[in-house]
């Protein structure tokens, strides 16, 4: 074969949530959108704020080049600045423009850093169950993705597993949280337990290994704290997305964060540029570095969210549905009625209903439910999920 195949399997074997969003655009074409009950991807159904259609608003006003032409590589200087700005006043620290690099969104963030941290044979752990794409990202960098799975009961990060898991190879961890899938938000004192996992084990492989904090969801919480890493662990590099908090998925627009704390930060800096510079991944959206300007601190209205989750898990509860409950993001992590997901979810999909099986998150016997989509679906699918539990009754 002439093309490269490990692209070609990827492209051949596509992203369940993408296929079954797919799958929900066709038959709402057919039957009409609210007929179809369609929770599988994450996209927000909540406008972005005002002060994002303003933002674009004034820069439309400014000569094309400012908003058109190329910016510098890792970003205009006054948008890492107000980010930068941002972080100090929300968490105490004193970051500088430099230690930021713009990206188009949380993708290409996470690709970019592990680009920047692995070699060849190296190994990155991923706690189970997992956003599908670390997969790729992962073992397109050069790496070997080493699934590690959460506490069966809570979903926190297992530290003892993530010990048993530890080699000489290991470079990386990825943790998410506010958690996509689960909902599920890490307490200071698991991460605290992770980070004294993490010291012991690279004094014992004689290096040390990263946290890469993935964090999309981080505005979108319910009373949970939701911990700076950082803080916890001085070898932590964060990677943020607005898609989620500005409801900004199509626009692409985040960030990587080297932090001053993190002792090998004079060098993965350059890395984390020469990263994206081999990957492509130079000059994020200049119209949208310009709205961060404006609305790096802007709130998100988590109450809209907040509203869906109590529809969708009260009506669940009424039902006999087992689920964890959300602390963060807008997922719900519900147990399958066979052990069997993905033939749970082909007995939904018969009803419209269009959860996510859990078995491409690295996880078998259950579903994740997005409910960023509108009030409305929801209360529409509860006589659907009423009429699966009862085929199982």
């Amino acid at each position: 074969m002439s093309i490269n195949e490990k692209s070609y399997a990827y492209g051949a074997s596509k992203s369940s949530i993408r296929e079954i969003a797919a799958y929900g655009a066709g038959r709402k074409a057919e039957i009409g959108a609210e007929n179809v009950f369609d929770f599988s991807l994450g996209n927000p159904s909540i406008p972005a704020p005002d002060a994002v259609r303003e933002s674009i608003a004034r820069s439309i006003a400014l000569p094309p080049s400012q908003i058109h032409g190329y910016t510098p590589a890792a970003g205009l200087p006054a948008a890492r600045a107000a980010v930068a700005g941002s972080l100090n006043r929300r968490f105490g620290t004193s970051y500088e423009p430099g230690d930021l690099y713009l990206t188009c969104g949380a993708a290409a963030s996470l690709s970019i850093t592990l680009n920047a941290l692995v070699n060849v044979g190296d190994e990155v752990i991923v706690i189970a169950p997992y956003f599908p794409e670390y997969r790729v990202w992962v073992e397109t960098s050069g790496a070997a993705c080493v699934e590690v799975m959460a506490d069966s009961a809570t979903f926190q990060i297992d530290a003892g597993a993530v010990a048993d898991a530890i080699t000489e190879r290991t470079k990386a961890i990825i943790i998410d949280s506010p958690n996509n899938p689960v909902g599920s938000v890490y307490s200071r004192d698991n991460l605290n337990e992770l980070a004294e996992t993490l010291r012991a084990a690279s004094a014992r492989i004689g290096h040390g290994i990263y946290l890469i904090s993935d964090e999309p969801y981080r505005e979108i919480t319910y009373g949970a704290e939701v911990p700076w890493v950082p803080a916890i662990y001085d070898r932590t590099i964060v990677c943020y997305s607005y898609s989620k908090s500005l409801s900004l998925p199509g626009e692409r627009i985040g960030w990587t964060l080297v932090p001053d704390t993190n002792p090998d930060h004079d060098e993965l800096v350059p890395a984390i540029a020469g990263a994206g510079r081999k990957l492509g991944f130079v000059c994020a959206p200049a119209l949208f570095q310009r709205v961060l300007i404006d609305c790096v601190d802007e709130p998100t209205n988590v109450d809209a969210y907040a509203r869906n989750r109590a529809a969708l898990t009260q009506g669940l509860s009424e039902l006999g549905y087992e689920y964890i409950e959300p602390q963060g993001a807008f997922y719900l992590w519900v147990k399958a009625l066979e052990p069997n997901a993905q033939a749970f979810f082909e007995r939904a999909k018969s009803l419209e209903l269009l959860p996510v099986p859990s078995d491409s998150f690295g996880c078998p016997g259950w579903v994740r439910l997005g409910y960023c989509v509108s009030y409305e679906t929801i209360v529409g699918s509860m006589p659907a999920w009423g009429t699966l539990k009862e085929w199982y009754d």
